[in-house]
């Protein structure tokens, strides 16, 4: 006899069914929704048929991406995306959004996602992604009725001693920078604000449920963010210059953003649903929940970089970090709690993600619109 399935396994399995159906007229509110997994996100769950609100900075001279979305006739065609401006730290222009959309499910991406940059900017680093992160939950507060919160993090919040371990959402949380450690506090911050007001007493909201999301080195097309590896490595390759590899025996869990984003759609759809019908078992979902590729997936930057040379011929040198600045040598998730919770595992390879990839970016540069070339993607894999 096999082995009785849990109240909640049985739940994944009814609910895989109504996924296409779930997100119809859902309002979801997407913070950071400019970046390249906002940008990918809002797409995504426009096609879905939820009513989107994103909210962002003015500014859009870094979201190329975006911009060539909202160029674009066809992302506006559903007539279901609503575009807010302001800063994550401005508590009151951040309140008012909240209650004008008094959104189903919010998907918090605003940050400063970037190691590097995090040694520049440190404070802006944590006021952005722990201050920031405290104040959306604060407005959500307010909310009066059933909210979803899906808080993505990083890969990079737990202690790395560098012994090629598979890191488990349970592990020691940590981090050797301004951005691991911000993202290890906005972690922090959210288990015990779980625990101090999601509840009943009068102080307390019964309404919203939280998890968050660490997810593996994100790779996929339309991503021009300084410093990331594949943008370096493809603006090399468009104008025919070597590319500098700075790590390339660093390995990473890389994984397609549309892996990513499957992730976090299933755990605010598990989560809220359990939410609505009193699930005895949320509390396993109001947690911390691993996306990684499978563990033969895990591959150094120097095979990533081989792998993108068989759809695109180049060159590349070693290039010495002057600066020395401290990144993890060997990263990995374990994705074993997400396969049995959400029942999501990784459907592309390591060769078909970096192969969607590159192809992504050929495809723009020989004149294919941006949201043509998403969409050949977001079809393709949700075709498998």
């Amino acid at each position: 006899m096999g082995r009785k399935k849990s109240s909640l396994e049985s739940l994944v399995i009814e609910l895989t069914s109504c996924m296409n159906s779930f997100w119809k007229d859902k309002k979801v509110l997407v913070t950071g929704h400019t970046g390249f997994k906002g940008a990918w996100l809002t797409l995504l769950l426009i096609e879905m048929g939820a009513k989107v609100f994103g909210f962002s900075l003015k500014d859009l001279s870094e979201y190329e991406l975006f911009r060539n979305l909202l160029n674009d006739k066809n992302f506006h065609d559903h007539n279901s995306f609503f575009h807010f401006e302001g800063d994550i730290n401005n508590m009151d222009i951040l309140k008012k959004v909240v209650l004008d959309v008094n959104p189903d499910i919010t998907f918090h991406l605003a940050a400063q996602p970037l190691v590097r940059r995090s040694y520049k900017e440190p404070l802006i680093t944590w006021e952005t992604n722990v201050l920031g992160t405290l104040k959306l939950l604060e407005a959500l507060k307010t909310i009066n009725k059933v909210s979803t919160l899906i808080v993505v993090t990083s890969d990079k919040v737990y202690e790395n001693l560098e012994l090629k371990n598979f890191f488990k959402e349970s592990d020691r949380l940590g981090g050797n920078d301004p951005y691991s450690s911000s993202k290890a506090a906005t972690e922090i911050l959210i288990s015990g604000w779980r625990k101090s007001f999601c509840g009943d007493a009068p102080f307390q909201t019964k309404f919203l449920s939280i998890a968050t999301a660490r997810s593996g080195n994100v790779i996929g097309g339309g991503d021009w963010s300084e410093d990331r590896l594949v943008p370096d490595i493809v603006s090399s390759l468009k104008d025919n210059k070597i590319i500098k590899l700075r790590n390339p025996t660093s390995s990473r869990p890389w994984l397609h953003i549309l892996e990513t984003l499957n992730g976090y759609l299933l755990l605010a759809e598990r989560l809220h649903i359990s939410k609505n019908i009193n699930s005895k078992d949320i509390y396993k979902l109001e947690s911390s929940f691993n996306f990684g590729p499978k563990d033969n997936d895990v591959k150094t930057t120097q095979e990533l970089l081989n792998e993108c040379l068989k759809y695109w011929e180049g060159d590349w040198i070693k290039k010495k970090d002057k600066n020395n600045l401290k990144e993890s040598n060997n990263l990995s998730l374990n994705s074993e709690k997400s396969k049995k919770y959400l029942n999501w595992s990784p459907k592309l390879s390591f060769e078909t993600t970096v192969n969607l990839t590159i192809n992504w970016y050929k495809k723009f540069y020989d004149k294919k619109s941006a949201y043509e070339c998403c969409m050949d993607d977001i079809n393709f894999y949700y075709q498998i």
